[in-house]
């Protein structure tokens, strides 16, 4: 017998809009279900696909981020009247699992785009009096939700009188945008100037496709804000960074009005601020440019966000001059850095992942782009890995960062070429950063 197929409304959060399709794409892989899409998502704050069963639709709404609500969706029009007439026309026995006298319900009206009256909503739910629900109504939490949404479009300048767009359906389950919320920075035990906020770092663990005990590295842990969502979903973390003095808590304090770091703000502490701390493996001092991991592949996921040279330095170990330490001063001796090009920065993270990433596992880290230079053949590439989506956030008028994902698909010793390729436009980030802001002052100057 086959499975009936249905066709389900999600309901986004009105942000984020460029990260949304990758993301629901990325928690259907990772839960091997076959979605098919009616409507993509897209800048309306709503997509349609269809599955054959509501359980992996709850186990797609488990994880998604950017989706506010999930509707079994019984019907679509752009005219009130069609609305009424196909709901009238439902087949007695699909509405006869929801007419039992011991089920209690419920019909809410939102809209999207304009606010509706309380007298209007009222005036609405009447109009469906049709409907052969037997049960009590119940406004808190009944057995049933039905709802009837009215889309009246993105320009808040230009409302039409009747909405553009009507769904009637029945709500099946929220997204996690409560996890927004539970991992609030300003509520955070410990953080940077370069800490990733929570929406961003949840989307980064769900890209990645993170379950539960998964071994998951950040090369450029920081202040180690994307390992909450990681280990959140069952991760083990681990990370490394050049920075001695923010991977031990000793670093000027970023919060308004404090003078010095608490004895126990380090990265670990996030953890346990959330009773996360049996997925924290540790953090180690170490340089990028010089990975300390045996080739092989023993990670699942590579989540980060590398300096750009902007906010916080991008530098490795090295000398412009060569000089020999002498032998009294090695003990306790730090090496001495140079600059660390984001192009090489770059290059030696897909070659790190690589080797040591296993095969289908995800490495998810973030692009900085001057806007007239991307284009999509820009992306560094690597032999070993394809590209799965890149996702823009704009930062300025002038510059954008997008968020990659790529997956293993080779193992290093089946090729040839073992090496990344990253384009020149890359290294000319900064620099035409930098150049872009001294423009626009210099113009506001003149101006």
């Amino acid at each position: 017998m086959c499975k009936r197929i249905i066709k389900y409304l999600l309901w986004y959060a009105h942000e984020h809009s460029k990260f949304r399709l990758a993301e629901i794409n990325s928690i259907a892989s990772m839960f091997d279900i076959k979605l098919s899409w009616i409507e993509e998502p897209s800048e309306q704050p709503f997509c349609l696909f269809s599955l054959s069963s509501e359980s992996d639709a709850r186990k797609i709404m488990s994880r998604c981020v950017l989706g506010k609500s999930l509707y079994e969706l019984w019907c679509d029009s752009d005219k009130i009247s069609d609305v009424h007439k196909r709901l009238k026309n439902c087949p007695k026995t699909f509405l006869a699992q929801y007419s039992n006298s011991d089920q209690s319900f419920r019909i809410r009206i939102e809209s999207f785009g304009k606010k509706l009256r309380k007298d209007e909503k009222l005036e609405k739910i009447e109009e469906f009096h049709y409907l052969p629900f037997e049960g009590p109504i119940e406004l808190t939490k009944p057995d049933h939700s039905f709802h009837l949404i009215e889309y009246y479009g993105l320009d808040p300048n230009n409302v039409p009188e009747k909405p553009t767009r009507i769904f009637f359906g029945r709500w099946i389950c929220d997204g996690q945008r409560s996890m927004i919320n539970k991992f609030n920075l300003k509520q955070r035990k410990f953080i940077g100037n370069t800490s990733m906020d929570p929406t961003l770092s949840l989307i980064m663990a769900n890209m990645a496709k993170i379950k539960k005990n998964d071994f998951v590295l950040d090369p450029f842990v920081g202040s180690g804000s994307v390992f909450v969502p990681a280990a959140y979903f069952g991760a083990y973390v681990m990370g490394t960074d050049i920075d001695y003095l923010m991977i031990h808590g000793k670093a000027k304090p970023t919060r308004y009005k404090q003078k010095k770091r608490e004895p126990d703000e380090c990265i670990k502490s996030n953890l346990k601020q959330y009773n996360l701390q049996d997925r924290y493996l540790d953090v180690l001092v170490a340089d990028a440019s010089l990975p300390l991991w045996r080739n092989q592949s023993l990670i699942d996921a590579v989540i980060t966000d590398p300096p750009y040279g902007i906010r916080e330095a991008s530098e490795r170990i090295g000398t412009k001059k060569n000089y020999v330490i002498p032998t009294h001063l090695i003990d306790g001796h730090i090496p001495s850095k140079i600059t660390y090009s984001l192009q090489n920065i770059i290059k030696d993270l897909l070659n790190l992942c690589a080797f040591c990433l296993t095969l289908g596992g995800r490495l998810v880290y973030w692009l900085p782009v001057f806007k007239e230079d991307f284009k999509e053949d820009c992306i560094p590439s690597h032999p070993c890995l394809a590209l799965i989506s890149f996702c823009e956030q704009v930062l300025t008028s002038h510059s954008s960062r997008y968020l990659i994902t790529m997956e293993k698909i080779f193992e290093p010793q089946l090729m040839d070429n073992t090496d990344a390729t990253v384009p020149e436009t890359t290294s000319q980030f900064r620099h035409k950063f930098f150049q872009a802001l001294k423009n626009a002052k210099d113009s506001d100057h003149n101006g």
